[in-house]
């Protein structure tokens, strides 16, 4: 295919200091476009400190306005500066479209992660929270006729839900190298949360469950990696269920160190109330951890209950409980969820997202 102008929508970029799964997706894509002979510029939005315009890794970044106003101030950039030079829209939709549906004329492609519909009433405080609940399908629905790539089955069906026709699933990727076999669990039992530490990721599920697993496995430890709004709340949630000692809160850690506490883990627990794919599953998959979560959209796709891992019913701390202490006290069930993780994650690579991805593009321009 000859080369391609990219515009690029999302509201944050990977340097962001919120960068999340979807970050990485657009990162990771967008350098494999331009190492194959693309031009990929992104619109974002522009955090206290940082360059208006840079390049990174390949790809122009082009920056203005905050968590909200960037909506506004994307479309001015696309006016002043893409409109016209570019050959196709990527409207990336983390809780608001851009609504490249109402000036872009080149052909627009909408890439959506997931549905808000619980992220709006956790983590946006009222009115909004209600409007944004409410108004959600509304917008949504402006995109209903074009192109549509999301990452899972879970997310594409609650876009057939809204009334898309043509979706297509790009699975996420992989940043490491799974092990070419399970590594050995030394030390005491360990259970660890990585992620985000704000409501819809639900850290203190992780930690009162873990209260119900000590009952049972004395031993047992729980790390908390991740930075967030949440992190005094939990350090005040262990100290109240008297945990300290027992479960560690990293903060924010390198990838290195990240690897490390991953492959020395015995089981991942992840109570999101939604995910798009549910990246952090893959990475624990890829060092032979097996991953406990809630059966909701994502998670139900990244992990495969009975064989990588195990889901229960959304906000059943019991269950929860159970279900890691199965994992920390049956050594045959651990190791062979180990085994079947680190060949799940075998099928997952960035080179093939990308490759993927650039697949669907092209059906953009056929018309299909």
């Amino acid at each position: 295919m000859e080369t391609l102008r990219i515009a690029w929508f999302n509201w944050k970029c990977i340097r962001h200091p919120e960068a999340g799964g979807a970050e990485r997706f657009t990162h990771e894509v967008a350098r494999r476009l331009v190492d194959n002979g693309h031009e990929v510029t992104l619109v974002t939005s522009r955090p206290e400190g940082f360059p208006a315009e840079e390049e990174v890794e390949g790809y122009r970044v082009l920056r203005a306005g905050g968590t909200y106003t960037v909506y506004l101030k994307a479309s001015k950039t696309y006016m002043e500066k893409l409109r016209g030079r570019v050959d196709l829209v990527v409207d990336e939709v983390n809780t608001l479209p851009f609504f490249t549906v109402k000036y872009a004329k080149e052909p627009i492609v909408a890439l959506i992660h997931q549905l808000a519909r619980e992220y709006w009433l956790l983590e946006v405080k009222p009115p909004m929270s209600w409007i944004g609940y409410i108004l959600e399908p509304k917008y949504l629905s402006l995109y209903k006729d074009i192109l549509a790539i999301t990452v899972s089955e879970s997310t594409k069906r609650d876009l057939e839900e809204l009334g898309f026709k043509r979706i297509y699933i790009v699975p996420e990727g992989l940043n490491m190298k799974p092990l070419e076999k399970p590594p050995e669990k030394n030390g005491d039992p360990a259970v660890i949360f990585l992620g985000r530490l704000k409501k819809t990721k639900h850290p203190d599920h992780a930690i009162k469950a873990f209260k119900l697993v000590v009952e049972k496995v004395p031993d047992a430890r729980l790390w908390i990696v991740g930075d967030g709004p949440l992190k005094s709340k939990l350090h005040k949630l262990v100290k109240k269920l008297k945990l300290e000692g027992r479960v560690m809160i990293y903060g924010w850690v390198d990838e290195e160190r990240k690897v490390e506490l991953l492959r020395e883990a015995q089981a991942l627990v992840f109570p999101a109330v939604r995910e798009g794919w549910g990246l952090v599953v893959i990475e624990a998959n890829a060092c032979g951890t097996p991953a406990v979560g809630y059966d909701v959209p994502g998670l139900r796709d990244s992990i495969r209950h009975g064989e990588t891992g195990i889901l229960v019913k959304p906000g059943d701390l019991e269950a929860l409980a159970e279900a890691l202490t199965s994992l920390l006290k049956d050594d045959m069930l651990r190791e062979k969820m180990s085994r079947n993780a680190l060949e799940w994650s075998k099928k997952f690579s960035w080179d093939k997202t990308a490759e993927e991805f650039m697949k669907v593009i092209e059906l953009s321009f056929n018309g299909r």
